[in-house]
């Protein structure tokens, strides 16, 4: 079953709806539940841009997302445990959601970097730096990085923008004890990553991760969605020219289409998406899950 921004929350037999971020749906267990300890995550069609959850949803993205995560987890298993517990969902929704375990969430996005693009480059460009990290002269937009940074960000509430911050931030925050655990997480996981990634001809330019930790234990685990072309910028490593901005796998046509020729003003709601912009959106996300999993996608 497919969803999109317009659609109510689904009514789930043993599960009781909480809330919606822009693309997922987060249920928690009914009173007569003995799964207390874990939440279902359903990742629905809808997309967003630059902030707005457009009202035309993209058909299998929440599939596809789904699929990639459940997938990279089994590549990462044995660098740190993830919070998936069962993909035995209801059926309605079936091979978009999973059954994870409830973890206290880090409240920080942890972005790894190994080139440079996107917030920043604009920072590098006013600074010389990206969160405090200096790097040297003269680099261009698509330029691979001396060395894979952390370069962690806030996390923005919904229609807000996530900001850039220093390491010392986070350390202030979390203190430096955890600061330098989800360092250390984030840059031994985006290798591991970012690795895979270039045997199969794509390049991983920047992720971002999210960490929290169970309750009994206190076990720092890898949460949310990983490696998606919605938390990640991937690129086609045989068609990598840096000194502009990379063709990636993930919402350019869209993107390309709002900005450039849909007349929209950003202060108003945001148009629907023509068939040929869904479909060619579609085929990036199906593009970049056959190419990493080596499996063809069916719906």
């Amino acid at each position: 079953m497919t969803t999109s921004s317009a659609d109510a929350p689904l009514e789930l037999d043993g599960w009781e709806y909480v809330t919606s971020g822009k693309v997922r749906d987060l249920y928690e267990p009914s009173v007569e539940s003995p799964f207390s300890d874990q939440i279902l995550v359903v990742t629905t069609d809808k997309i967003s841009a630059f902030d707005h959850v457009l009202p035309t949803p993209i058909p299998d993205k929440g599939k596809i997302l789904t699929a990639l995560t459940v997938w990279w987890f089994d590549q990462l298993a044995d660098i740190l445990p993830n919070h998936l517990v069962s993909l035995d969902v209801p059926a309605p929704v079936e091979g978009r959601a999973m059954i994870c375990q409830r973890l206290s969430m880090y409240p920080v996005e942890c972005v790894a970097r190994g080139y440079l693009t996107g917030s920043g480059l604009a920072e590098y460009q006013r600074t010389g730096q990206v969160t405090g990290i200096t790097l040297p002269a003269g680099l261009a937009d698509g330029d691979r990085l001396p060395y894979p940074i952390f370069t962690p960000a806030t996390k923005a509430a919904q229609g807000e923008h996530d900001e850039n911050i220093p390491f010392s931030q986070v350390a202030d925050q979390l203190g430096l004890d955890t600061a330098e655990r989800l360092r250390q997480a984030t840059l031994k996981l985006y290798a591991r990553a970012e690795e895979i990634a270039r045997e199969r001809g794509l390049i991983l330019a920047d992720t971002k991760f999210e960490f929290g930790v169970e309750a009994a234990n206190g076990r720092l685990t890898l949460g949310d969605e990983v490696l998606t072309p919605d938390s990640s910028r991937y690129w086609d490593a045989r068609a990598w020219a840096p000194g502009g901005p990379q063709p990636s796998f993930d919402k350019q046509f869209l993107r390309d289409w709002l900005t450039a020729e849909s007349g929209w003003d950003r202060r108003s709601k945001p148009p629907a998406l023509p068939d040929g912009i869904v479909q060619k959106t579609r085929q990036r996300y199906v593009e970049a899950y056959e190419r990493l999993t080596g499996k063809a996608f069916f719906a």
